[in-house]
């Protein structure tokens, strides 16, 4: 009697599967011990750490300076710190790496660590690139759409904001933004790392993060909000908040992908 052949997955398709089974769950307090061990990565290397820090502030104050009478491309801008923030953190990554590998975290090597995946890195930063565009565009059509008759001063705008008297406005613009800000969260939070820790493909590193976020979907949503945290006080104070809190954010991010993606 003839037995029907086995049939085996393709070792391509079975390594994907040993490595979503691979990504690990965490509790719901896991995220709060991220950012513990990222005050730790701070302290251990103060100077490279708030190096970033330091630049992404700068980054606010440039967009305030050269683009602060037109508040509403300054929002957009704003925004892209969610959505380019796991990008331009990978500074931030490699020197908790250097760390965790028992190394004394030096900034140089911090400086070029993109150059060990280039071409993915470069992919990855395309898609949240043209991501940040659509947001961009999609920001000033909120704008149009409710303020038909032209855009208020900014000392008018904000009165309003806070005033409460344009609700409409400011839930659109949250609830699309947070859209935006989510989708990039979702196939960011471990991609950026897979790429520079494994030296993985852009797509399979965007398709895993989207597995840890379907993995653990409570302890990711607090881990979002911390972050939104984070960047909003250093927004609140001026931008001056951020030297210290957007390399807090950078290093709990690494900790968070090594959490849910072990070392090999």
């Amino acid at each position: 009697m003839r037995t029907q052949p086995e049939l085996n997955p393709p070792p391509s398709l079975a390594h994907a599967a040993s490595e979503f089974a691979a990504i690990r769950p965490v509790s719901l307090a896991a995220p709060l011990h991220w950012l513990r061990l990222a005050w730790d990565d701070l302290r251990a290397a103060p100077a490279a750490s708030l190096f970033y820090g330091l630049a992404f502030a700068l980054m606010g104050w440039g967009i305030v300076f050269f683009y602060g009478n037109a508040y509403s491309l300054t929002a957009a801008l704003m925004g892209g710190f969610m959505l380019l923030g796991p990008a331009l953190a990978m500074g931030l990554y490699d020197l908790s790496r250097q760390r965790e590998g028992g190394a004394t975290p030096r900034l140089r090597p911090s400086l070029t660590a993109w150059r060990q995946n280039l071409s993915n890195l470069a992919l990855y930063a395309l898609v949240t690139g043209v991501v940040f565009l659509i947001w961009s565009r999609a920001s000033l059509v909120i704008f149009a759409v409710f303020y038909t008759s032209g855009l208020p001063t900014a000392a008018d705008f904000f009165r309003e904001l806070l005033a409460f008297d344009n609700l409409g406005f400011a839930l659109t613009y949250l609830v699309i933004g947070a859209g935006f800000a989510s989708f990039i969260f979702a196939i960011s939070v471990m991609a950026v790392p897979l790429m520079l820790d494994r030296g993985k493909d852009a797509i399979p590193a965007m398709l895993l993060s989207l597995a840890a976020i379907a993995r653990n979907p409570l302890p990711m949503l607090v881990w979002a909000l911390l972050l939104v945290s984070l960047v909003g006080v250093g927004f609140a104070t001026g931008f001056i908040g951020l030297i210290v809190t957007a390399p807090l954010a950078g290093h709990a991010s690494w900790h968070a992908y090594r959490a849910m993606m072990p070392a090999p």
